[in-house]
């Protein structure tokens, strides 16, 4: 075995009744012990995903218009840095903690406001976490093995996807992989620092995307606490500093915010009663599993498949399968059934090895990460979308490339025991082959790895082969394509193991080693002979064959990503009908179950009929009004919000606006019905402003600019999505009534006209925004009051209500 291959695996022995010394790095791992290829290959890999991160990267413009808010806004304010928040006069958050923001707020700061500026860190992001992946794997596996993991990595459409978008993933996933790093450093020399380093990036995990950073806790715990090379009780301390150090690196913002006067900081995004606790624990904690979100307008659980259950419109089906199903499967699944396999057979390899083996400590830790992950998100009621697998993607690709070296190189474990090993004079000696040892049990072990090796390729041709039929239009080619080379590969791969074992044990040739190189395992040797001969060539045609095929689905979604731009709250990654909630341009056309993007059947829906809505015709908000647009707890019209690009305008009651909703009952007044043509709404359809901005006119945009340095807020509207499209426009502070879905109480109706009777706020805009599943009633009755109080224009098909005549004093 080539030396930069070996793994010890046990501390050095001390004197009796000692603590274990701590095992030392190996040498051979280090940068100067590679083989000449490892810095080559690194380089190539980490240049090639730059170019699949960076390569027309602002063609996606604003991608998550309800996060590039808040760049723009703590662009512009350093209070709204800090918090968060949505507008930089700092009415209200973000419904997340603020550190993905930060980081693209500098970046903003230097470049000046664009797309681009906002989405470049997104990607550096994704160049460094397939770097630091690399360097995790190849520790303790080898460079071959964190080649392949940073490929897998870098190649799986949901992370091509979210290192090319603006949300909070993209950082979370770099803390995450960088904390899995400071672990396997701090469990090679039960070293303090590493494992308090783990600590802190975790608990800045938390700053960027709360609770989800702390699924990997029990997994780095458990494996420090079983494998670092010291007493029980020095892991236990250290352990406890390195909770400390979460608590610290997460919580200094958390005292902050939660001691600083509810009057002199932004209302908290998400929350019910103004608390990052609450929110931390409700909204996007706890009620993320249990579907118990206050103010949500997805999530909730029921019916659905065996031994799962039925979420809400941005749930869907819960269940151990959730995974690799038609919402999900695309996005992470490609090579998750190859990751679970190889875990299992690597573990079986690891067998009965000491407490501190490395080869096991690693398997338990990316497996650990991968089965503690990937179930909380099978069986999350809440809400959740397909792009939060993220997460698992480096898992997924750790074990690809552990499983996949072990079972390489036990392919040639006989073959060493045959250099190293004397020949025993005991009566169960192993076979004797010529004037070599070649241990039996140890052949079987190599048969049966790369029978494994075999099978995992076949499964996951044919399962890259099934998900490609999803989109069967799309390059169809490519499915039958995996799939005939994937088998025939597999095929090959296990003849030459058969072949192999033939050989060794029926003395073909008189030497075993002359058979498989113990360093290559490739064949070896003009004495091989025919069988030798077969192996040299198969072999390695079948491993750069394999590889391709195993990647070759994964890595077409990924460049058919990297080529669409994509827009709105839920991004999906692949061609249409790859699965998801989102797709290219913004979220239309891909919700589960519904019509054009929008919800069927719920009450007072997208259509504005006042009952049992079905948008059927993919209208947004621009439908009638007649009785406020809603019943109680359903999705209610906002007034005069256009309708989404090509989907039909309905028509207000004599071509005005219709009375307003009765407040307290989830109605909100009617809306401007239009004419019936296509409006300016939001890119891509979507729920009426929801789930993406909208893209105002020059008409519009010039309206909010005009005298904008007299007031705070340009302009208030309902919906964190509604404001920020055109707040990005303006660029001037837009007040975003009630948060991301308009159910937070911020503002109430009384400040709301302290506001206004202040000269605070310009325009109230019409449009965006749902209310459903408890929350507070504040925008309706802001909206109510509104259209009662003052007099309604339509600009650009958007109905504008001028609030500067209802300035006091």
């Amino acid at each position: 075995m080539n030396r930069t291959e070996s793994l010890p695996t046990a501390p050095t022995a001390g004197p009796p009744g000692t603590e274990p010394a701590p095992a030392p790095v190996p040498e051979e791992t280090r940068t100067g012990r590679d083989p000449r290829w490892a810095r080559p290959a690194l380089a190539g890999l980490l240049v090639a995903t730059a170019l699949l991160y960076l390569w027309g990267l602002g063609a996606s413009g604003w991608a998550n218009a309800f996060y590039s808010a808040a760049v723009q806004a703590g662009s512009q304010s350093w209070t709204a840095f800090f918090y968060g928040s949505s507008d930089a006069a700092n009415s209200i958050t973000v419904d997340k903690t603020p550190a993905s923001l930060w980081l693209m707020a500098l970046s903003v700061r230097i470049f000046g406001l664009s797309g681009w500026s906002i989405l470049v860190p997104q990607a550096l992001l994704g160049v460094a976490s397939v770097g630091v992946l690399y360097a995790t794997v190849r520790r303790w596996y080898g460079p071959a093995a964190g080649l392949l993991a940073g490929a897998v990595l870098a190649l799986t459409p949901v992370a091509t996807l979210m290192f090319r978008f603006n949300n909070p993933d993209a950082l979370l996933v770099f803390l995450l992989v960088a904390a899995a790093y400071a672990t396997v450093r701090a469990v090679e020399t039960a070293s303090t620092r590493w494992i308090v380093l783990t600590g802190v990036l975790v608990g800045f995990g938390f700053l960027t995307k709360m609770l989800q950073a702390f699924l990997v806790i029990p997994v780095f715990a458990g494996v420090y606490l079983l494998a670092a090379p010291t007493g029980l009780g020095r892991r236990i301390r250290q352990l406890l500093l390195a909770g400390l150090a979460v608590v610290v690196s997460a919580g200094w913002w958390v005292a902050i915010v939660e001691l600083a006067p509810a009057s002199a900081r932004p209302y908290i995004g998400g929350s019910q009663n103004n608390s990052i606790l609450e929110l931390t624990l409700g909204y996007n904690g706890l009620g993320r599993i249990t579907g118990d979100e206050v103010g949500s307008v997805g999530g909730g659980g029921g019916g659905g498949r065996p031994g799962g259950g039925g979420g809400g419109p941005f749930s869907g089906q819960t269940g151990l399968l959730r995974m690799f199903d038609t919402e999900v499967g695309g996005q992470i699944s490609w090579l998750l059934p190859a990751a679970l396999i190889l875990l299992v057979a690597g573990l079986w390899l690891a067998g009965r090895a000491p407490r501190t083996d490395r080869t096991r400590a690693g398997l338990l830790l990316w497996g650990g990460w991968l089965l503690i992950t990937g179930l909380i998100f099978s069986f999350m009621s809440g809400i959740f979308h397909a792009y939060y697998t993220v997460a698992l993607a480096p898992a997924v690709g750790a074990l690809a490339g552990i499983g996949v070296t072990l079972l390489w190189r036990a392919r040639s474990a006989p073959v060493e025991a045959v250099a190293a090993a004397p020949v025993p004079a005991v009566a169960d000696a192993p076979v004797v082959v010529g004037a070599s040892v070649v241990a039996a049990p140890g052949r079987r072990r190599a048969l049966v790895a790369t029978l494994v090796l075999a099978g995992t390729l076949a499964v996951t041709a044919w399962w890259s082969w099934h998900l490609l039929g999803r989109t069967a239009d799309w390059h169809p080619w490519l499915r039958s394509t995996i799939l005939a080379v994937g088998l025939t590969t597999a095929a090959l791969l296990a003849t030459s193991a058969v072949i192999k074992e033939f050989a060794s044990g029926n003395g073909v040739q008189s030497d075993a080693n002359s058979l498989v190189d113990s360093e290559t395992g490739v064949a070896a040797g003009p004495g091989a002979g025919f069988a030798g001969r077969v192996v040299r060539w198969v072999v390695p045609v079948v491993s750069v064959a394999g590889i391709a095929v195993a990647l070759a689905g994964p890595a077409a979604y990924a460049m058919q990503t990297a080529a669409t731009p994509h827009s709105g709250s839920i991004p999906s990654a692949g061609p249409a009908g790859a699965g998801g909630f989102g797709g290219p341009g913004g979220p239309g056309g891909r919700m589960p179950g519904g019509g054009n993007g929008q919800f069927p059947g719920f009450p007072g829906g997208p259509n504005g009929t006042g009952s049992d809505g079905t948008g059927s015709d993919g209208s947004g908000p621009g439908g009638t009004g007649q009785d406020g647009g809603a019943n109680a707890g359903g999705f209610p019209a906002f007034p005069g919000g256009g309708s989404a690009p090509g989907a039909p305008g309905g028509t207000g009651q004599d071509g005005g606006t219709a009375p307003g909703g009765i407040p307290g009952q989830g109605g909100f007044p009617g809306q401007d019905g239009g004419t019936g043509q296509e409006g300016r709404g939001q890119r891509g359809g979507g729920m009426g402003g929801l789930l993406d901005a909208r893209e105002p006119s020059a008409e519009m945009t010039a309206l909010l600019t005009a005298d904008a340095d007299d007031y705070t807020w340009v302009a208030a509207t309902v919906g964190s999505n509604n404001a920020s499209g055109y707040q990005l426009a303006a660029c001037r502070p837009v007040m975003p009534i009630g948060g991301f879905n308009g159910s937070d109480p911020s503002p109430t109706l009384a400040q709301f006209q302290r506001y206004v009777a202040d000269g605070r706020i310009h325009y109230f805009l019409g449009g965006g925004g749902f209310r459903a599943d408890g929350g507070s009633n504040a925008s309706a009755e802001i909206a109510a009051w509104v259209t009662e109080t003052f007099t309604a224009t339509t600009v650009d098909g958007v109905t504008v209500y001028d609030l500067s005549s209802g300035k006091q004093g």
